[in-house]
């Protein structure tokens, strides 16, 4: 939904924070300064619709001053767009693509509007710039078509057929593009990664593995607060390398953000899925006993298996979430799925 980047940003179905410059809407002052340059200004008195949801939408706007309403209907919270917040991005990037709130002046505003022409313009002259605002974008996008189906319990199509054609638009800044599919920390794939990687199996027919492991370091706050954000770095790294060193193959292991991972697991049938989670949580079990200050914490797994016909990431996560989220009730430390649960002691 093309506005819908406005709307909760969301890193999970829990709706754990995650990277905060992803998820909320607001330009930094080199993107505002650029944008200004290639867009226009308009003034906005109060009570104007700027939309409506269903309209046809090819522009994206920023707000100089003033307040912006976006309703997104469906008992969900509006949202106030303020000085520096920008929305409308998939109207722009996509063109032609039905508005998914009412945009409605709350106060006198000033805006800068851009459309598609404008932002190839903004590619060409800082491809860098741009594609750091795109990478924001998709992250949004994608944690808030989450968060809608932890509250609304039903799928998003319409916003998975957007991403579709989003990700197509971005392919000219295929230059950067292992770039925006890493996690910078860790190395893993990150959310664009994953999404990325989603697609090409759905395009070639096939799922992404037999399996999916859901991880979260338990406890990961109390690192940080008590040692540090190096010592959390240093955590989330050696969970990383831990997953590296168990898979192989197609395995694919990728940071949702924040302390939060998942594994796709193809060298395995779904009889594999237990022995390969157990055998991650005894290697995190072996850095927890090396003294000084922490190198890992405890981790719990929510383990789901992929129906062999059909299915999707929406479907798999919320599986694996519910067994995760049944492990750290149970006290963490341990994983769950697949009608019992194992910990380490």
């Amino acid at each position: 939904m093309n506005c819908a980047s406005a709307g909760p940003g969301a890193a999970d179905l829990n709706v754990r924070a995650t990277q905060p410059d992803a998820a909320h809407a607001v330009l930094e002052p080199a993107e505002t300064a650029l944008f200004a340059r290639f867009g226009r200004t308009r003034t906005i008195p109060a009570g104007h619709h700027l939309f409506r949801r269903g309209d046809i939408g090819t522009q994206m706007y920023i707000v100089v001053s003033g307040t912006v309403d976006l309703d997104f209907g469906e008992d969900l919270v509006i949202k106030h767009m303020g000085a520096g917040e920008f929305f409308g991005e998939l109207g722009l990037l996509i063109g032609d693509h039905p508005r998914s709130a009412d945009a409605t002046a709350a106060s006198d505003c000033e805006l800068i509007e851009l459309d598609h022409n404008d932002f190839q313009k903004l590619v060409d002259h800082d491809s860098a710039l741009t594609a750091h605002f795109l990478r924001r974008s998709i992250v949004r996008v994608v944690n808030n078509e989450q968060l809608l189906i932890r509250q609304l319990r039903r799928r998003n199509h319409d916003l998975e057929e957007a991403l579709d054609n989003l990700y197509a638009t971005s392919h000219q800044l295929n230059q950067t593009e292992e770039l925006i599919r890493t996690d910078e920390l860790t190395g893993l794939y990150n959310r664009r990664g994953l999404t990325l990687h989603l697609q090409e199996c759905r395009r070639a027919g096939r799922r992404p593995g037999n399996g999916l492991l859901l991880i979260d370091c338990d406890r990961f706050k109390r690192v940080n607060d008590e040692h540090g954000h190096l010592t959390g770095d240093r955590v989330l790294q050696n969970v990383a390398h831990i997953l590296r060193s168990v898979l192989v193959g197609d395995d694919l292991a990728c940071r949702l953000g924040g302390d939060e991972f998942c594994v796709f697991v193809a060298s395995t049938d779904a009889e594999g899925l237990r022995p390969l989670a157990e055998r991650i949580l005894r290697n995190v079990q072996a850095q927890l006993t090396i003294d000084g200050a922490p190198q890992i914490c405890p981790v719990s797994i929510g383990i789901t298996p992929l129906e062999a016909n059909g299915g999707s990431w929406n479907d798999w996560y919320a599986r694996a979430d519910s067994a995760l989220y049944e492990a750290k009730r149970l006290g963490g430390n341990r994983l769950h799925g697949l009608e019992s649960a194992t910990t380490l002691v």
